[in-house]
């Protein structure tokens, strides 16, 4: 293997281990992370396929490890369904969209997730008569921006989180619109011929540092501050998401 492609490939596995201590650590971040990290070298839609897998592997665990999965599923039926067609027709249009504008747009997504998270607002419950035709909204663009950029964290989170959901639910509601986003992505994409197999190859050798790194961060979730953890990353996703907007937008 020439230096240069080995030099690459332990980056990638460094970037996807360190996604996965985040994940362990925090229970999110993992895609965010790690595409953000990816698209400094990269093009985003080559990030976005790496992403693919551990993206699906680590969703499709925490969406099936709780007993809520049918009360789940009846109250956001329209907002996965959503989530489902934002995704496919955004992911349309990455065989012809701009990389660099792509990881510009990822790069303002993750800088207004960091600064939504960091200032903590508290959304207003909305009442039942508005979540039934607010949510599908909310599904559609928080698929539309996951079939652009590979990121499913807005404005999906701060959806649930204005419904009061408890906090297993939450994470499960989460989980499963990222594994559904994922699916349809993945399938859009390789229907552009955006995963060759080499990239096909290498989203599942990047499971293996992924799931490492959420072994690692399950230890040190133990010893460490998990609110100071949780700032400290979202500090790091706001300044890596405005310097990824600035590169690539300006």
């Amino acid at each position: 293997m020439p230096q240069s492609d080995a030099a690459d490939a332990a980056l990638v596995f460094l970037i996807f281990m360190l996604g996965g201590v985040v994940k362990g650590v925090a229970g999110f971040g993992l895609p965010t992370v790690s595409l953000g990290l990816l698209a400094l070298t990269r093009p985003l839609p080559e990030a976005m396929a790496l992403v693919l897998l551990p993206t699906l592997a680590t969703n499709a665990w925490q969406a099936l490890a709780s007993g809520a999965l049918r009360p789940v599923l009846r109250r956001l039926a329209g907002f996965l369904v959503a989530a489902c067609l934002g995704t496919l027709v955004a992911a349309g249009q990455l065989a012809r969209a701009d990389a660099a504008v792509l990881a510009g747009l990822l790069g303002l997504l993750m800088a207004a997730s960091a600064a939504v998270a960091l200032l903590g607002p508290r959304w207003p419950l909305p009442p039942p008569e508005q979540e039934r035709w607010l949510s599908p909204v909310f599904g559609a663009v928080s698929g539309a921006i996951a079939g652009l950029t590979g990121s499913f964290m807005m404005p999906a989170a701060p959806w649930l989180a204005a419904l009061r959901l408890p906090r297993g639910e939450f994470v499960q509601a989460f989980a499963l619109g990222a594994v559904v986003a994922t699916v349809t992505l993945g399938l859009a994409m390789a229907g552009q011929g955006l995963i060759p197999p080499g990239l096909g190859l290498a989203s599942v050798l990047v499971l293996a540092p992924a799931f490492l790194g959420m072994a690692v961060g399950a230890r040190l979730r133990r010893v460490l501050s998990e609110a100071g953890f949780r700032t400290t990353i979202q500090m790091c996703l706001l300044v890596l998401g405005l310097y990824l907007a600035v590169r690539n937008l300006l």
